[in-house]
Protein backbone atom coordinates (compact mmCIF):
# COMPACT_ATOMS: atom_id res chain seq x y z
CA UNK A 1 0.00 0.00 0.00
CA UNK A 2 2.94 2.20 -0.41
CA UNK A 3 4.90 3.08 -2.97
CA UNK A 4 8.81 3.24 -0.86
CA UNK A 5 11.69 5.52 -1.01
CA UNK A 6 12.38 4.99 -4.36
CA UNK A 7 9.00 5.62 -5.97
CA UNK A 8 7.43 8.25 -3.99
CA UNK A 9 10.42 10.35 -2.19
CA UNK A 10 13.13 9.69 -5.21
CA UNK A 11 11.21 10.20 -8.33
CA UNK A 12 11.68 13.95 -9.11
CA UNK A 13 15.69 13.70 -8.13
CA UNK A 14 15.22 10.65 -10.39
CA UNK A 15 14.00 13.08 -13.21
CA UNK A 16 16.23 16.23 -12.40
CA UNK A 17 19.55 13.62 -12.76
CA UNK A 18 17.87 12.84 -16.06
CA UNK A 19 17.20 16.19 -17.29
CA UNK A 20 20.20 17.72 -16.07
CA UNK A 21 23.10 14.88 -17.11
CA UNK A 22 21.56 11.93 -18.53
CA UNK A 23 20.67 9.76 -20.15
CA UNK A 24 21.09 6.89 -18.20
CA UNK A 25 22.53 3.31 -19.58
CA UNK A 26 22.28 1.33 -16.22
CA UNK A 27 21.45 0.97 -12.82
CA UNK A 28 22.56 -0.76 -9.74
CA UNK A 29 20.82 -0.11 -6.56
CA UNK A 30 19.99 -1.48 -2.77
CA UNK A 31 17.04 -1.34 -0.69
CA UNK A 32 15.93 -1.80 2.56
CA UNK A 33 13.06 -1.80 4.85
CA UNK A 34 14.58 -0.54 7.96
CA UNK A 35 12.44 0.65 10.29
CA UNK A 36 9.14 1.42 8.99
CA UNK A 37 6.47 -0.75 8.88
CA UNK A 38 5.63 -0.89 4.95
CA UNK A 39 5.56 -2.79 2.02
CA UNK A 40 8.54 -1.49 0.41
CA UNK A 41 11.44 0.09 0.91
CA UNK A 42 12.14 3.11 3.42
CA UNK A 43 15.96 3.67 2.17
CA UNK A 44 17.86 3.04 -1.04
CA UNK A 45 20.89 3.64 -3.02
CA UNK A 46 21.36 3.76 -6.83
CA UNK A 47 24.20 3.66 -8.59
CA UNK A 48 23.87 5.12 -12.32
CA UNK A 49 26.08 4.96 -15.08
CA UNK A 50 25.24 7.40 -17.85
CA UNK A 51 25.39 7.29 -21.26
CA UNK A 52 28.03 9.98 -21.83
CA UNK A 53 30.21 8.14 -19.46
CA UNK A 54 29.62 9.57 -16.13
CA UNK A 55 28.56 8.56 -13.21
CA UNK A 56 25.57 9.59 -10.53
CA UNK A 57 24.28 8.73 -7.02
CA UNK A 58 20.65 8.75 -5.54
CA UNK A 59 19.93 8.34 -1.46
CA UNK A 60 17.17 8.41 -0.21
CA UNK A 61 15.35 7.49 2.93
CA UNK A 62 12.01 8.11 4.75
CA UNK A 63 14.14 7.62 8.19
CA UNK A 64 14.88 11.20 9.14
CA UNK A 65 14.58 12.27 12.45
CA UNK A 66 11.19 14.88 13.00
CA UNK A 67 11.27 15.91 9.26
CA UNK A 68 12.40 16.19 6.10
CA UNK A 69 16.11 16.86 6.33
CA UNK A 70 16.84 17.98 3.15
CA UNK A 71 16.90 17.14 -0.28
CA UNK A 72 19.80 18.57 -2.45
CA UNK A 73 21.72 17.77 -6.00
CA UNK A 74 25.64 18.25 -6.19
CA UNK A 75 27.57 18.01 -9.73
CA UNK A 76 31.08 17.47 -9.57
CA UNK A 77 32.72 18.40 -12.50
CA UNK A 78 36.27 19.48 -14.10
CA UNK A 79 35.25 22.97 -14.76
CA UNK A 80 32.73 23.44 -12.25
CA UNK A 81 30.84 22.62 -8.94
CA UNK A 82 27.23 23.04 -8.16
CA UNK A 83 25.44 22.53 -5.28
CA UNK A 84 21.57 22.95 -4.81
CA UNK A 85 20.17 22.23 -1.40
CA UNK A 86 17.95 23.02 0.89
CA UNK A 87 14.14 21.17 2.07
CA UNK A 88 12.93 21.69 -1.10
CA UNK A 89 16.12 21.51 -3.52
CA UNK A 90 15.22 25.12 -3.45
CA UNK A 91 18.64 27.36 -2.33
CA UNK A 92 21.97 27.62 -4.30
CA UNK A 93 24.78 26.35 -2.20
CA UNK A 94 26.94 26.65 -4.02
CA UNK A 95 28.23 27.62 -7.58
CA UNK A 96 31.75 27.96 -8.55
CA UNK A 97 32.95 27.53 -12.70
CA UNK A 98 36.66 28.04 -13.90
CA UNK A 99 34.91 30.57 -16.15
CA UNK A 100 32.21 33.30 -16.04
CA UNK A 101 28.49 31.43 -17.13
CA UNK A 102 25.93 32.98 -18.68
CA UNK A 103 23.63 32.29 -15.67
CA UNK A 104 26.05 33.38 -13.05
CA UNK A 105 23.80 36.80 -12.60
CA UNK A 106 20.76 34.78 -11.98
CA UNK A 107 22.12 32.64 -9.46
CA UNK A 108 22.39 35.73 -6.79
CA UNK A 109 18.51 35.89 -6.92
CA UNK A 110 17.87 32.40 -7.42
CA UNK A 111 17.08 30.70 -3.85
CA UNK A 112 13.93 31.17 -2.11
CA UNK A 113 12.18 30.17 1.05
CA UNK A 114 9.89 27.73 1.46
CA UNK A 115 7.38 26.12 4.40
CA UNK A 116 7.78 22.67 3.19
CA UNK A 117 9.08 20.08 0.95
CA UNK A 118 6.95 20.76 -1.46
CA UNK A 119 8.31 24.16 -3.11
CA UNK A 120 5.84 26.35 -4.78
CA UNK A 121 6.03 24.08 -8.23
CA UNK A 122 2.95 21.80 -7.72
CA UNK A 123 0.68 24.76 -8.89
CA UNK A 124 2.61 25.65 -11.49
CA UNK A 125 2.53 22.40 -12.85
CA UNK A 126 -1.05 22.16 -12.37
CA UNK A 127 -1.98 25.20 -13.94
CA UNK A 128 0.37 24.27 -16.94
CA UNK A 129 -1.66 20.84 -17.32
CA UNK A 130 -5.57 22.95 -16.82
CA UNK A 131 -4.20 25.70 -19.77
CA UNK A 132 -2.67 22.11 -22.17
CA UNK A 133 -6.13 20.20 -21.60
CA UNK A 134 -7.93 23.81 -22.73
CA UNK A 135 -5.65 24.01 -25.51
CA UNK A 136 -4.38 27.21 -24.32
CA UNK A 137 -0.50 25.89 -24.23
CA UNK A 138 1.84 23.25 -24.97
CA UNK A 139 2.54 20.57 -21.97
CA UNK A 140 5.27 21.46 -20.06
CA UNK A 141 6.58 17.87 -19.04
CA UNK A 142 4.72 14.93 -21.71
CA UNK A 143 4.11 11.56 -20.38
CA UNK A 144 7.37 10.22 -22.23
CA UNK A 145 9.49 12.50 -19.59
CA UNK A 146 8.00 10.69 -17.33
CA UNK A 147 8.05 7.36 -18.70
CA UNK A 148 11.87 7.98 -18.60
CA UNK A 149 12.02 8.53 -14.95
CA UNK A 150 9.52 5.53 -14.22
CA UNK A 151 12.28 3.71 -16.60
CA UNK A 152 15.06 4.44 -14.00
CA UNK A 153 13.03 3.08 -11.23
CA UNK A 154 12.03 -0.06 -12.36
CA UNK A 155 15.12 -0.60 -13.47
CA UNK A 156 16.46 0.54 -9.61
CA UNK A 157 13.60 -1.89 -8.38
CA UNK A 158 14.93 -5.03 -10.52
CA UNK A 159 18.62 -4.31 -9.46
CA UNK A 160 18.11 -4.24 -5.67
CA UNK A 161 15.70 -7.66 -5.90
CA UNK A 162 18.16 -9.49 -8.24
CA UNK A 163 21.43 -8.17 -7.27
CA UNK A 164 22.54 -7.28 -10.84
CA UNK A 165 23.29 -4.41 -12.59
CA UNK A 166 20.34 -3.56 -14.87
CA UNK A 167 20.90 -1.83 -18.59
CA UNK A 168 18.49 0.80 -19.79
CA UNK A 169 16.39 0.71 -22.08
CA UNK A 170 14.27 -2.40 -20.11
CA UNK A 171 13.12 -5.18 -22.14
CA UNK A 172 9.88 -6.29 -20.80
Amino acid sequence: MDGGAFLNQASHYVDMVDWLVGPVDSVHAYTATLARAIEAEDTGTMSLRLRSGGLASINVTMLTHGKNFEGSITILGERGTVRIGGVAVNRIDHWEFDAPQPADAAVVDASYATPSVYGFGHPLYYDNVIATLRGEKEAGVDGYEGLRSLEVIIAAYRSARDGVRVGLPLVF
